[in-house]
Parts: C-alpha cells; structure tokens; sequence
C-alpha cells in the first residue's frame, strides 16, 4: 500500500503541513510506501512577475502561520512584502523535475526531499527557477552536482514531471495538500484534503486500516 502526497513546492499550507507529513512518513514507514507527487500549481504560459499574486499571499501566510505554527523566512517575505522590488516570476516546472531527480535518488526520503523544497523557499528565500537553489541540497544528499544538473535540464525530466501533473489531475486531486492511500490500481482512499494536523490524519490512517481488513475479512 502507497501513501501518495500531492503537493506544490509554492504551496503555502503544504509548507505549513510538511511537519505533519513528515511525522507520518516516518511513524508510517514498515506499513506503508510514500510517494510525493507534484501538482503543477504554478505553471504560466508567459513569466509572471510575483507582484501579481503576492497581496493573496499576504493573506495567506498569515493564516498558515497561525493555523499550523510555522513560520516564513524574512528572505521569502521580502519578495511578498516588497514585491515591486523582486525579481521572482515563480513557476512549479523547476521544483517538480528537481524532485523527480532527488526522488530517483532517495526514494525513501520523497517527503523530505519535498518539505526541504518548501523550505528552501518559504523560509530561506531561495528561488526555485533558479538553478543554484538546488545546490546546498545537493552536498545534503551527497548527490553528484553535475549529474543533478545534465538530469535538471534534460527532456527526460521534464517529462517526468509533466507526467506527474497529469497524474495528479487523473486522481482529481485540485487543490493542495492532498493525501491518498493507494490500496490497488484502481483503489484509493482519501485521507487529508487541504492541512490536517497530525492527530487527525493519524486517526484517519487507523480508521481506513480498519476498514480495509473488514473488507478484507
């Protein structure tokens, strides 16, 4: 069984929920097989400079910080405060193919590979369009630089990610964080839909097992 967490590296609450996931992964990890997808939520046709969504997220953070106790980096707020002053154009094709990368790498670290994406941005202020965001993760993982960037900037990742965008509109997933527990190809159960704090998702967890062996019984 496969718990598939669909999420956005520019996704506030999935930022505001990567402690809970984490905590799942790793309570989780002898009963089930995680897997990070992402969800595409940012993908313009033409560059668009941050000033145009950051009044929606002045609003947002705030909640987040406030529902889920975690906290944005002032190095990510100056481009939301000062957006007039930034030169981000944010885009979520970069950040999905890196994660297609790292997760080849270390399959069994996707949500942390994840949640150190969201970090990366939400509280370092890294950009994730830019290649160089990548790298301090990349001596964290003791992963090979230049195979990392021949991979980043290849086809073959790109289609990787683009796959997963599909993937995650096949499952209906529309919106971000979402968690899923695959039972069979065709079989899944929804197990958080936008932030859930830990000891509900936990609970949901046991409930669903539950009916899985009834059903199975």
């Amino acid at each position: 069984m496969t718990i598939i967490y669909c999420y956005d590296a520019y996704c506030g609450w999935c930022y505001g929920f990567s402690p809970v996931i984490k905590r799942i992964a790793e309570e989780f990890q002898k009963e089930f097989q995680f897997e990070v997808l992402s969800g595409g939520m940012l993908l313009p046709e033409h560059p668009q400079p941050i000033s145009i969504i950051a009044d929606v997220i002045k609003e947002n953070y705030k909640k987040v910080e406030a529902h889920t106790g975690i906290k944005f980096g002032p190095d990510y707020l100056f481009h939301i405060n000062q957006a007039e002053d930034s030169d981000w154009f944010p885009n979520s094709e970069k950040p999905a193919i890196a994660l297609c990368i790292l997760k080849e790498y270390m399959p069994d670290k996707a949500v942390q590979i994840a949640a150190d994406l969201q970090y990366a941005l939400h509280y370092e202020g890294r950009d994730l369009t830019d290649d160089e965001a990548y790298r301090h993760l990349l001596h964290q993982y003791e992963i090979d630089p230049d195979e990392f960037y021949t991979r980043l900037h290849s086809e073959t990742y790109k289609e990787k990610a683009y796959y997963e965008f599909q993937l995650v509109k096949q499952l209906q997933v529309e919106s971000y964080p979402q968690v899923l527990l695959q039972v069979s190809e065709s079989k899944f159960y929804l197990l958080a839909k936008g932030y859930t704090d830990y000891e509900t998702l936990k609970q949901t967890i046991s409930s669903v097992l539950i009916q899985i062996q009834s059903a199975q019984n």
